[in-house]
């Protein structure tokens, strides 16, 4: 499937990323803007959610994950809190049906534990039944942080009592939260800060990154399909040389 650009540019259908991930930010900022509450802001992004998503299967991307709630969004207000988990468990169980329609994967990586106990069994339960689906994997990090998923993965390894020879990166990645996912080609943020936040840090590694002034809830397919066109103008050695034109894998 190809995507026209309104410059008549179009995408190399062999050089879409497997696995994108969407920092997805600027909710507050989207209401502030509008003079309405926050909570209309949090409601706005996760409707866009849907959109993305749709926009997804239309591209064939493999993965998508989606930088939902960090660990640090606990130290929020808990009003806040408490309504961006209604949106969440909301939104999972109106999203079911169209999970298992579309032939969607969910998946969820981050500390659950800390999630509300009605929360982590909808979580599970979706995963459980989406487990068989392969249209599209949708990775969401909720209560998550890149340096508390290494601190759980060291503990892990120490629990094994593993040698220091049998230590090594595929070793580390299997015993992440993000076990079985190839890392993300490209990562995009929205909202005009140009930082990881402490999302997927051994993943990115090798990441393409695009960032976009664009608030999260006014963020389209689109402006998806822009930053695919920018990830396949470059090229990605991987720490080698370049011989030649290297295209995007």
């Amino acid at each position: 499937m190809y995507f026209q650009r309104k410059e008549y540019k179009i995408l190399e259908k062999g050089a879409i990323p497997r696995h994108i991930a969407i920092i997805m930010d600027g909710n507050g900022r989207w209401s502030e803007l509008r003079g309405i509450s926050r909570s209309e802001g949090h409601k706005r992004g996760a409707e866009n959610v849907r959109e993305i998503v749709k926009a997804a299967l239309e591209i064939r991307l493999e993965i998508l994950s989606l930088y939902a709630f960090s660990i640090e969004n606990w130290m929020r207000p808990e009003d806040e809190i408490s309504i961006i988990m209604d949106i969440l468990e909301s939104s999972l169980t109106e999203e079911f049906p169209n999970f298992m329609k579309e032939g969607i994967r969910f998946k969820v990586i981050g500390d659950r534990q800390r999630l509300h106990r009605s929360i982590r069994v909808l979580i599970e339960d979706i995963e459980e039944a989406t487990a068989n689906n392969n249209n599209l994997i949708l990775q969401c990090a909720l209560s998550y942080g890149g340096r508390d998923e290494i601190i759980r993965t060291v503990k892990k390894v120490l629990n094994l009592n593993l040698s220091t020879e049998d230590i090594d990166e595929k070793g580390i990645s299997e015993l992440l939260d993000t076990k079985g996912i190839p890392d993300p080609d490209l990562i995009i943020r929205t909202s005009g800060e140009q930082r990881v936040s402490n999302f997927l840090l051994w993943q990115s590694a090798y990441s393409e990154f695009y960032f976009t002034d664009t608030l999260w809830p006014d963020f389209t397919k689109e402006e998806l399909i822009e930053a695919i066109y920018q990830y396949q103008l470059r090229n990605r050695r991987f720490g080698r040389v370049e011989l030649g034109t290297i295209k995007c894998i």
